[in-house]
């Protein structure tokens, strides 16, 4: 018996020494095999550079061109990209030296954004809020303000808005919102009643921005909509965004200067929560999606989403649930989110 077993094993059977053999196998090839080893090193070299860029992206400067705001606002398409290109090229290289450092970006893109992966929304909540940025070229204004109406938000912002184009939006939205108010090119639309309603100086010399308190049934919220001015990618000049840093440090001056308790933001800030320029709000504030929401939740542009640069931020109030809500006609998707305003 021993000895059939041993001849069994030996010529190629299912012992239990087959598996250690193969492993023994592979392993002399691959030590003999020193080409997979020198063969990539420059594919590793590539990697450990995008996985530093993504590690140390506060450190990029935006002396020139505003490079690091640039990078911080597609900050997750580095990896989602750039990931699998340099895994596949490290296969057709037959590289291990350079499929062993492409876990190296895998680990930080991962840290950075692994949390944002799983579905952190929950079940129910008291107010729910939503943000639309219309576009003032929509060719459908009246089937967009029903659109985001059916959503059943209790308060909506809608930015971007054309003066001629107002009236059609009020008369859409008048059966489902009692109060609202239109400050410049940004409105918000309530089922409660508003007062204290004023526009918000973002250093533009015209209104884009705007803030009411909104007397819910569990009590008063100070909300703020605002658009940051556009930002553009130029050849010659890089990352346009100056005017927008220096209204979100005015909206970060006003948000600081809240006497209420409880605040929420709306809107428009052209600039994702990665983005440094926007610190003087998101330092005080917290993100529904980042909180409460499944995935990215990407908003612009709404042929394709790649970044989330409309935002529902809250301070003194709990995220339960985010989310984008179907395209309009509209270049953004709207965000919508459900909140706990009685939250201690």
């Amino acid at each position: 018996m021993a000895q059939a077993y041993m001849t069994e094993t030996g010529g190629g059977g299912t012992g239990p020494g087959r598996g250690g053999s193969r492993l023994r196998r592979l392993y002399e090839g691959l030590r003999g095999n020193r080409g997979i080893w020198r063969r990539g090193i420059v594919l590793a070299v590539l990697a450990v550079l995008l996985a530093l860029v993504m590690l140390l992206h506060a450190q990029i400067p935006n002396r020139v061109g505003n490079t690091g705001s640039l990078t911080e606002t597609f900050l997750p398409w580095l990896g989602i990209v750039g990931v699998p290109l340099l895994l596949l090229l490290a296969l057709l290289r037959k590289s291990a030296t350079a499929l062993i450092a492409v876990l190296v970006p895998v680990t930080v893109w991962l840290n950075l954004f692994g949390g944002l992966l799983g579905d952190k929304s929950a079940s129910g909540g008291d107010l729910t809020v939503a943000t639309h940025n219309v576009n003032a070229d929509n060719p459908d204004p009246s089937g967009t303000a029903r659109d985001v109406a059916a959503s059943g938000a209790d308060v909506l912002a809608l930015e971007e808005l054309k003066a001629s184009a107002v009236p059609v939006y009020e008369q859409a939205l008048a059966s489902t919102y009692r109060y609202h108010s239109v400050q410049g090119t940004v409105g918000l639309w309530s089922k409660y009643p508003l007062s204290r309603v004023e526009p918000v100086d973002i250093k533009l010399g015209w209104t884009r921005a705007m803030r009411a308190t909104v007397n819910t049934p569990e009590g008063q919220v100070a909300v703020y909509v605002a658009h940051m001015p556009s930002v553009r990618v130029k050849l010659a000049a890089g990352f346009t965004a100056r005017q927008r840093d220096t209204s979100a440090d005015a909206l970060g001056e006003a948000i600081a200067e809240e006497k209420l308790s409880k605040v929420i933001l709306l809107g428009d800030l052209n600039g994702t929560m990665n983005d440094r320029a926007l610190n003087a709000v998101t330092s005080q504030m917290r993100s529904t999606q980042g909180a409460a929401g499944s995935g990215f939740g990407f908003s612009w542009p709404a042929s394709f989403p790649m970044a989330r640069i409309d935002q529902i931020m809250v301070r003194g109030i709990e995220p339960v649930s985010s989310w984008t809500l179907p395209r309009t006609g509209s270049d953004h998707l709207p965000v919508a989110a459900r909140v706990n305003v009685t939250t201690s």
